[in-house]
C-alpha cells in the first residue's frame, strides 16, 4: 500500500491582495516539485522524514477524510523547493502528502479536498488546482481557474533570509494593508485576466508588476527598482513576486531567448539567482504504473469544461 505524489512549487504569486473583502491570490505554479512518499502500514504511528509536522498533519488528516484512522505510514519527502522563501514549499509538501496516501489506500481524492484539507493546517497557496488559478488562500472561499500557464520562463531572484508564512498572515494590521491596496490589485487582476486570455504576455507582466509595487508596503523588496530596471533593458515582460517571502521573479517570452542575457546581467550586479524555470500549470500528479512503465498521471488537467465547472461553483 504505497503512493507517489508530486505537487509543483511556485514562484510566489502573479497578483496577491483582497477584493471585496476576500482575499486571493494568483497561482504562479513552476517547473518545481516536491515528491512524496507514503507507504501504508498497520502500526497507527505516522513517522515523517526530516521531521516535518505539516506533512505528518496531511497525512493524518487524508486517512481521517477517508475514515481510515487506523492505518500508519512512513512518508519521505524530496523537494527541490527551498523553505522560507515564499515559493509555496509547505502546500507542495501537504498537497503531494494528500495525493500519496489517497493513492495509498488505492482511492482518489479530488482537488477541492486537497485544498480544504491544506487551509486546515495553514494559509495555502492553490497550486493543486489546475492550469493558473485564482484562489482565497486564508478562507478557502473562492477558487477559479483562469485559463492554462502562459509559455514563459521566469528567473528566480532570491533578495535573501526567510519569512514565516503563518507569522506574515496573522500580522494585526494584515486586513488594513490589504484593504488599502485593493484598489491597485482589482486594476492587476483585470489586465491579468485579460492577458490569460488572449495570450497577450506584456499585460501579463504589467499586471505582476503592478501587484509587486502595491506590495511595497507591506514587505518591501529593497532591490524591487533595480531588478524591474534590468527587466526591461534586456526585454522582460515584467515582474512578480512572493508577497510573504524573499523571492522576485524576472518574466520573459519563453520563446525570445532573452532571459539567459538577463541571467549575465543579475550575476555580474551580484543578485543572487536560484534557478531559471518554467510557468507551469498547477495540478498534482500520482505516480502510476502499467506494463511495467511508471508514468505520473494527473489528478486533473486544464480544460474549458474544467474553466466552466469551476468558474459556476464559484461565481
Amino acid at each position: 500500500m504505497i503512493g507517489i505524489a508530486r505537487a509543483p512549487g511556485t514562484c510566489g504569486e502573479l497578483v496577491q491582495g483582497k477584493l471585496d473583502g476576500t482575499n486571493l491570490l494568483v497561482t504562479c505554479p513552476v517547473d518545481l516539485y516536491s515528491v512524496v512518499t507514503v507507504k501504508l502500514n498497520n502500526s497507527g504511528k505516522i513517522v515523517v522524514t526530516d521531521n516535518l509536522p505539516k506533512v505528518k498533519l496531511a497525512v493524518e488528516r487524508t486517512l481521517r477524510f477517508f475514515e481510515m484512522t487506523g492505518y500508519g505510514a512512513e512518508v519521505n519527502v524530496f523537494s527541490q523547493i527551498p523553505r522560507g522563501k515564499g515559493m509555496a514549499s509547505s502546500t507542495a509538501d501537504i498537497a503531494a502528502a494528500c495525493a500519496a496516501a489517497a493513492k495509498g489506500l488505492d482511492t482518489v481524492i479530488s482537488d477541492w479536498d486537497i485544498a480544504g484539507i491544506a487551509l486546515s493546517i495553514e494559509p495555502t497557496d492553490g497550486l493543486m488546482f489546475p492550469g493558473i488559478t485564482v484562489f482565497d488562500h486564508i478562507g478557502g472561499r473562492a477558487a477559479r481557474v483562469l485559463g492554462p500557464a502562459p509559455e514563459m520562463e521566469i528567473i528566480i531572484v532570491d533578495l535573501g533570509g526567510t519569512v514565516d508564512t503563518v507569522g506574515f498572515n496573522a500580522k494585526m494590521d494584515l486586513d488594513i494593508l490589504n484593504k488599502a491596496k485593493e484598489n491597485k490589485i482589482a486594476l492587476a487582476m483585470e489586465k491579468l485576466e485579460r492577458g490569460l486570455a488572449l495570450g497577450n504576455y506584456q499585460l501579463i507582466g504589467q499586471a505582476a508588476t503592478e501587484s509587486a509595487y502595491a506590495n511595497q508596503h507591506m514587505l518591501p523588496k529593497p532591490d524591487l527598482e533595480r531588478v524591474i530596471d534590468i527587466c526591461r533593458m534586456t526585454g522582460g515582460l515584467g515582474v512578480n513576486v512572493a508577497h510573504s517571502g524573499t523571492v522576485i521573479g524576472v518574466l520573459f517570452d519563453a520563446g525570445s531567448g532573452l532571459a539567459d542575457q538577463a541571467m549575465d546581467i543579475f550575476s555580474a550586479e551580484g543578485f543572487n539567482i536560484f534557478k531559471k524555470a518554467r510557468i507551469i500549470n498547477g495540478g498534482i500528479d500520482v505516480l502510476e504504473e502499467r506494463a511495467g512503465d511508471k508514468f505520473w498521471k494527473p489528478l486533473n488537467i486544464y480544460t474549458e469544461e474544467t474553466f466552466g465547472r469551476l468558474r459556476k461553483g464559484t461565481g
